[in-house]
């Protein structure tokens, strides 16, 4: 995955795309352990996805005041605490004797990743010459923290639950040997921001509407991946391994299919793909015969699910301003904060019916598609797209007062 341009920070930019690896991984770690958790601290399962929520609800919020930090005190600083935080919250987290104790301290986690992601993408488009190609790097970390988290908490879990969050102090502090010996600022250092600059990207309509279907999406993504550990009720081991599977087709979607999809018929185009193949995944998934065919649906789930993250980055970055901050910021904190009750609220179903979350997810993803179905054009337009359906095309052509005529002819 080279890029196509000359990169004089490519040290620096591997630094902070493998600090993101690293990062990732420490979210996934948990995924099989779940279950053993709930077993020897005494937790349901609405308890247990706790780790999930806390981490995540407290990680949108953090996005604001950890995007304002930069401005004072510089990419590399806040993205150094952050990285700090995480090895401290995980370290204690082995540590801790109730499920209480493992929320709040998730939730410190949860705000040392958000002042890492708040920066880390910044940071990178800032070093890099190739915006794309940044972009898929990191993308691609991500998609592999997903697939290696599984395995590294699924081969320890069965020493003990603790040890997997132990690994992940150690992993953090690896990361931030790297950030501090690694990375840098840019040149031209970050202009202070105040809350009202990070709510700016909200006013553009296109992005609005991309915010929207990214809702629906990561609700989805985390039905996904903090429900189905309990939905599957396999061994810690095993679980690793699916979650690893599903992790290998995340980066599959990521680093093989998304962009040259994207270079095909356009990133907008692309997304609404991604995310019509997850509504039929979510659907599968209810309606599974048994655990080997929802494996199969869940590792095609995680390649739609990396088809649409290699996209739905770059797009907010295309469509939601110059200021890369404050885009970053509105973008993640709508991203993790619709996320956030995905995991409790999936628990919380589990009694009714093991298959009502994934109806719900398959509801609000619904809703997503709804919104594309009607601002897809709008998103398309503000990043120079055009959609291939008839339809938006004949309405596309109307504004532009483009004859159909010649448009066929093209």
């Amino acid at each position: 995955m080279p890029s196509r341009h000359h990169e004089p920070h490519r040290t620096a930019i591997y630094a902070t795309a493998l600090t993101a690896f690293f990062a990732i991984a420490g979210i996934a770690v948990v995924d099989p352990i779940l279950p053993v958790i709930g077993t020897e601290i005494g937790a349901s399962t609405w308890q247990i996805e706790l780790l999930f929520t806390a981490y995540l609800i407290v990680m949108a919020v953090g996005m604001i005041p950890a995007v304002i930090a930069t401005g004072r005190f510089g990419y590399r600083a806040v993205l150094a605490t952050g990285v700090t935080v995480v090895a401290v919250a995980s370290v204690l987290a082995a540590l801790s004797g109730s499920i209480a104790q493992l929320a709040v301290l998730r939730g410190l986690w949860g705000l040392g990743n958000a002042m890492f992601f708040a920066t880390a993408m910044v940071l990178l488009v800032a070093l890099a010459t190739d915006r794309e190609w940044v972009v898929e790097l990191f993308e691609t970390c991500v998609g592999l923290g997903f697939a290696v988290g599984p395995l590294i908490g699924g081969l320890l879990g069965q020493i003990s639950w603790r040890v997997p969050f132990a690994a992940c102090g150690v992993l953090m502090l690896l990361a931030l040997a790297m950030s501090v010996t690694r990375l840098r600022d840019p040149q031209d250092p970050p202009t202070p921001l105040r809350l009202r600059d990070v709510l700016q990207p909200y006013r553009r309509p296109a992005f609005r509407a991309l915010c929207a279907v990214t809702a629906a999406y990561n609700f989805v993504f985390f039905v996904v991946l903090g429900y189905t550990p309990v939905f599957l009720g396999l061994g810690v081991i095993p679980l690793g391994l699916v979650f690893t599977a599903w992790g290998v087709g995340l980066a599959v979607g990521i680093l093989v299919v998304g962009h040259r999809l994207a270079h095909r018929v356009g990133a907008v185009a692309t997304v609404g793909v991604a995310v019509g193949g997850l509504l039929v995944a979510l659907v599968l998934l209810a309606t599974s015969a048994g655990t080997a065919e929802s494996v199969v649906v869940l590792v095609l789930a995680g390649v739609c699910m990396g088809i649409a993250n290699a996209n739905l980055t770059d797009l907010a970055l295309g469509i939601g301003g110059a200021e890369r901050r404050t885009t970053t910021a509105a973008f993640n904190l709508v991203r993790w904060g619709f996320a956030a009750p995905a995991p409790v609220i999936a628990g919380l179903l589990h009694p009714v019916s093991p298959t009502a979350p994934y109806w719900l997810g398959a509801g609000v993803l619904l809703l997503g598609v709804a919104v594309f179905a009607r601002k897809g054009q709008a998103m398309a337009g503000a990043v120079g797209e055009r959609l291939t359906w008839r339809a938006w095309d004949r309405a596309a052509r109307a504004v532009e007062g483009t004859p159909e005529e010649a448009v066929g002819e093209a």
